[in-house]
């Protein structure tokens, strides 16, 4: 009773954050686990990719815009793949996320989309921190955080969603960092037989 309407405010704002990210923590704990006990089953629809990246980029048109970010897209028109889109959608988000997440202001976020023969090639870049190359060795490993300072906006298991989908998906993701300088992940999928 006795605290001023900003404190109010402000305790709010902190309990609601703070919730936010244990039902982020317990969905991807729960997304996790039935993957890698294989309870869920991927469903193969073709799907445009293109268009399925530039949506997933959309999402985050306010951080960008927050964060004076540069995008720069470079994206093959109508590229098709036959995959679960659902579960592809979690790679890219958790992509869009980390690039957006450790890429300063007036930074870069860089995306395209390539046919290269019978696959699909997908670069997410950033002008962010980068990685170590011990912390590289571990970013797929569950619950594991390279860099602390942002360690309240994420939970360490987005990574690991990340490549056990890929590897579900028969797909491949390739980690290229420089500290500083910023950070690439490349993945690569097959397209579509009838693409």
């Amino acid at each position: 009773k006795d605290l001023s309407v900003e404190k109010r405010i402000e305790y709010a704002k902190a309990i609601t954050e703070a919730s936010r990210r244990l039902a982020d923590l317990i969905s991807n704990i729960l997304k996790l686990n039935k993957l890698e006990n294989q309870q869920i089953f991927p469903t193969n629809e073709t799907f445009n990719l293109s268009e399925q990246l530039c949506e997933c980029l959309l999402n985050y048109e306010n951080i960008w815009e927050e964060k004076e970010i540069e995008i720069e897209t470079d994206i093959e028109d109508d590229v098709m793949i036959t995959t679960d889109p659902e579960m592809l959608s979690i790679v890219w988000n958790n992509l869009f996320s980390n690039a957006f997440k450790f890429t300063g202001k007036n930074g870069k976020v860089s995306l395209s989309l390539k046919s290269e023969n019978e696959y699909a090639i997908i670069k997410i870049s950033d002008t962010g921190i980068g990685i170590s190359k011990e912390v590289g060795k571990h970013i797929f490993d569950k619950f594991y955080q390279g860099d602390t300072s942002h360690a309240t906006q994420g939970n360490g298991l987005g990574l690991a969603l990340v490549k056990r989908i890929i590897d579900i998906t028969g797909s491949d993701i390739l980690v290229e960092s420089s500290l500083n300088v910023g950070t690439t992940f490349t993945v690569k999928m097959q397209r579509s037989k009838n693409d």
